[in-house]
Parts: structure tokens; sequence; C-alpha cells
């Protein structure tokens, strides 16, 4: 009886779910081509910009801090399109198996569920992540060999620039798991890729509109606080001296803050529910 207990929790221990959601991920067809095209993406779009960006007037060196700034945008250029293909692999992964019916063994095979679900938001996370810094890596190593040639060099080590070069990977993690989380709870694919769609890309429209037609400052701070506008946060190059704007400012902290806020929200939500509901 013992023995019998012992394999089961050994069976059923947090780094065999990992193991597990990592078989798993990797042998999803759609996996394959959410990263590829996020990593064409994140390097072409460096390689584009390096090569066709302006440098200084006189064709000279430019100044330090328009350096960076150069650098920052040309290698955060592609993260909004990545994030776009990121949160539909989010969301298969796990709308997938219930549109399959695979969720029902992978219950099985942790009953508690909350396990099953975490190594699955881990494996998804970790992966992103990783895949994300590399190609946006190697995107700033080539478009700031392409830059050099036009007098721009930049400070990589200077946090205003490695910062937000390592925030776009981040945001685009963010919203791996946001989508992740808003898939659990609507188990529908279709479903599942609309919200988070919408979230990112017609949301924003919706109240950047209504705040512009009623000249209401508190609901273009509402806009602040939406997944896409905090997370852009992350990625953006900022100097000292800059001129305050009226309303509600989030700086890096604050928008990681606030997306990882919206994500952890969304998630514990979908856990609650994926544990009450039978399947």
């Amino acid at each position: 009886m013992s023995a019998a207990l012992q394999t089961t929790t050994i069976g059923l221990s947090f780094p065999r779910l990992v193991r597990s959601e990592w078989i798993k991920l990797r042998s999803i067809r759609s996996t394959v081509w959410c990263f590829a095209i996020l990593v064409v993406i994140t390097i072409a779009m460096a390689m584009l910009l390096g090569a066709f960006a302006g440098s200084g007037s006189d064709g000279g060196q430019i100044p330090q801090a328009q350096a960076n700034a150069t650098i920052v945008n040309i290698n955060t250029a592609g993260v909004y399109l990545s994030a776009l293909v990121i949160s539909v692999l989010g969301a298969v992964i796990i709308t997938g198996e219930y549109g399959t019916g695979q969720v029902r063994s992978t219950f099985t095979a942790d009953p508690g569920r909350t396990g099953v679900i975490l190594a699955k938001a881990f494996v998804l996370a970790a992966t992103t992540f990783v895949v994300s810094v590399v190609a946006t890596w190697i995107g700033v190593a080539i478009s700031a060999v392409l830059q050099a040639g036009k007098g721009v060099h930049a400070d990589i080590a200077d946090p205003s620039v490695f910062m937000p070069i390592l925030g776009a990977s981040v945001y685009v993690t963010l919203i791996a798991l946001l989508a992740y989380g808003i898939g659990l709870l609507v188990r529908s694919t279709a479903g599942g890729i609309a919200i988070t769609l919408g979230l990112l890309l017609v949301l924003p429209v919706i109240v950047s509109l209504f705040a512009a037609l009623t000249n209401a400052q508190w609901i273009d701070d509402v806009t602040r606080f939406l997944p896409s506008e905090a997370g852009a946060q992350l990625y953006s190059y900022t100097t000292e001296g800059t001129p305050p704007q009226p309303g509600v400012m989030l700086n890096g902290w604050g928008g990681f803050a606030v997306l990882a806020a919206e994500v952890l929200v969304v998630g514990a939500l979908a856990l609650t529910a994926a544990r009450r509901r039978d399947v």
C-alpha cells in the first residue's frame, strides 16, 4: 500500500508534470509555427530597420542618447506583432486539449488540477521567454553592426537600452500567459483568441476614441491600464528630463506591475473555474 502511494506521489510531482507538459508543447504543430513566426518577425524587423533607418544629418556619429533610443526602437518595433502571434499559442495550448478531449486524461493524471495547470503555464512562459530573448538579441547584434556603419553606436550595457530590450521579451511572455488564462477560462479556441486579440487590438481603440470624443482625462487614464498600453512601458525608451504628461503615467516597473497583476487575476479566476468544473 505504501509503495503504491509513494509511486503515485512521485508520478504527480511538479517536475514530472513540467516534463510532461514540455513534451506536449513541443509536439504541437502550432508551437513550432508560432515560435518560428516570432523569431522571423523579431530578426527580420531588426535587420530591415537596422539597414534602412537613417543616421545623423551630417553623416557622422550621432549623440549617445539618440543612438541608444534608435537601437531600442529598432529592436522593439516587432514586439506588437510578436505578442499577437504568441497570444494565439497561449490560448491554443489549453483550448486545444479541451477541443480534442485530451484534457480529461490530463486532469485524471492530476485530479487536483492545480499542479498541471501551473506546470503548463510554467513551460509556456519559460519557452516563450527563452525564444524571445534569443531572437531579440540576435536582432540586436545584427542591427548594431548595421547601424554602426551609419554612425549610430549605442551603449548596449546602458540600463536605458538593456532594460527595454529585455522588457520586450517579458511583455511577450506575459501576453502568452494572459492568453493562456483566458483560454482556460472560456475553454474555446475561437473564443480565447478573439477575447485576447480584442483586449490587445480593439479595446484600446474604443477607449481612446471615447477619451478623444469626451475629452475626459479619467477615460484616457483608463487606457493606460489596458494590457497593451501598460505593457508597452516595458519596452519603451525613456530618458531623464522627459516633460511630464497630464494624468496617470506609468514607468517600466509600473507597467510591469499592472500587466502582471492582470495576468495573475485572470489566471486565478481561470484556475478556480477549472477546479470547480467537471472537465
